[in-house]
C-alpha cells in the first residue's frame, strides 16, 4: 500500500503538468483503452473472462459513469488546483465513501475510525485552503479544488456501488468490465476532443502522463490494491490514502517544484496522524 499511495501521487504531479496541454476527456479515453488492454491481456494469460461475467452489462456502464467522471474532473481540476491541494481533496474520499456506504449498504464506523476520518478531513481542509484561516471562514474554495471535489464524490459513490452490483465476479474480471465500459463511454463522449487533438504535436509530458496513468496509476495500482485487500483489514487499506498528499510533495520536489509553505505541512501532519489511527488495531 505504500507503493500504491506513491504511484497514485504521481498521477497528481504529472497530471498538473499535462492538464493544460490536452482535454481531460481525450487524455482519459486513451489512458482507459491502454489500461483495459493491460488488464485484459493479464486476464487472458491467467484466469480468463467467464461468460457469466457478461450478464447485466448495464452494471459496468453505470459504474463506469462514476469512475470516468472522477478521472475527467480530476484532470479538469488540475488545470488550476496545485497538486498538493488536489491530493488533499482526494483524502476526503474515505469519509464520503463511509457516508455512501452507510446509505447504500448500512455499514457503520467504529468510533476510532470515525475520529480518524474526521482528523484526516480536518488536515485536508487545512491544506485545501492553504493554511488561511480567513479563507476557511469565508469558505473560499479554489475552482480547481471544487471541480475535483465533485469527482471525488463520484469516486466515493463508486466504491459501495461496486459491492452492491457485484454478482460474484472476481475483482480482476469485474474491474476489466468497468474499464472496458469506461473506455467505450469516454470514446463516445469525447469523440470531438479525440478528433480535434493534434496527437503528433503533443508535448512529451502528455504522452508520459498518459502512459504513467494507464500502466502505473491504473493497472499496477489495481494489482497492488487487490493484493493488499486480500491481506489487510479494509480500514488499513483505506488508511494509506492519507499518505498521498505527502507523496505528492516528494514527486513535486523530484520534478523540480518548490516545497509548500510550512503552515500547510501542519495539515499534512494531521493526515498522517489519521493514518496512524487507522493502522492501529481495535
Amino acid at each position: 500500500m505504500l507503493a500504491f499511495s506513491m504511484l497514485v501521487a504521481g498521477s497528481f504531479a504529472l497530471g498538473a503538468l499535462a492538464a493544460n496541454e490536452i482535454t481531460p476527456t481525450a487524455l482519459n479515453a486513451v489512458r482507459f483503452w491502454i489500461a483495459t488492454g493491460v488488464v485484459g491481456v493479464a486476464l487472458l494469460l491467467t484466469t480468463g473472462v467467464p461468460r457469466a461475467a457478461g450478464q447485466a452489462p448495464w452494471r459496468y456502464f453505470l459504474l463506469a459513469v462514476f469512475l470516468c467522471s472522477y478521472f475527467v474532473l480530476m484532470f479538469e481540476g488540475l488545470k488550476t488546483a496545485p497538486p498538493v491541494s488536489a491530493a488533499a481533496v482526494f483524502t476526503l474520499t474515505p469519509i464520503m465513501a463511509a457516508g455512501f456506504g452507510w446509505l447504500l449498504l448500512g455499514q457503520r464506523l467504529t468510533p476510532r475510525i470515525g475520529f480518524a476520518l474526521f482528523i484526516g478531513a480536518a488536515g485536508a481542509v487545512w491544506v485545501i485552503f492553504r493554511a488561511d484561516v480567513a479563507a476557511i471562514l469565508r469558505f473560499e474554495v479554489g475552482r480547481g479544488e471544487a471541480i475535483y471535489f465533485m469527482g471525488c464524490a463520484a469516486h466515493a459513490l463508486y466504491t459501495p456501488l461496486v459491492r452492491k452490483l457485484n454478482r460474484g465476479e472476481s475483482a480482476a474480471v469485474f474491474s476489466f468490465g468497468v474499464m472496458l465500459a469506461g473506455s467505450i463511454l469516454l470514446t463516445v463522449w469525447g469523440w470531438r476532443d479525440l478528433a480535434a487533438t493534434d496527437w503528433a504535436s503533443l508535448p512529451a509530458i502528455v504522452w508520459l502522463t498518459i502512459l504513467y496513468t494507464a500502466v502505473f496509476a491504473s493497472a499496477s495500482t489495481f494489482v497492488l490494491l487487490q493484493f493488499a485487500a486480500m491481506r489487510l483489514p479494509s480500514s488499513k487499506v483505506m488508511a494509506y490514502t492519507y499518505l498521498v498528499p505527502s507523496w505528492v510533495i516528494v514527486w513535486a520536489l523530484a520534478l523540480g517544484g518548490a516545497p509548500p509553505p510550512a503552515l500547510v505541512l501542519a495539515g499534512l501532519g494531521l493526515t498522517i496522524w489519521a493514518l496512524v489511527l487507522l493502522l492501529r488495531e481495535e
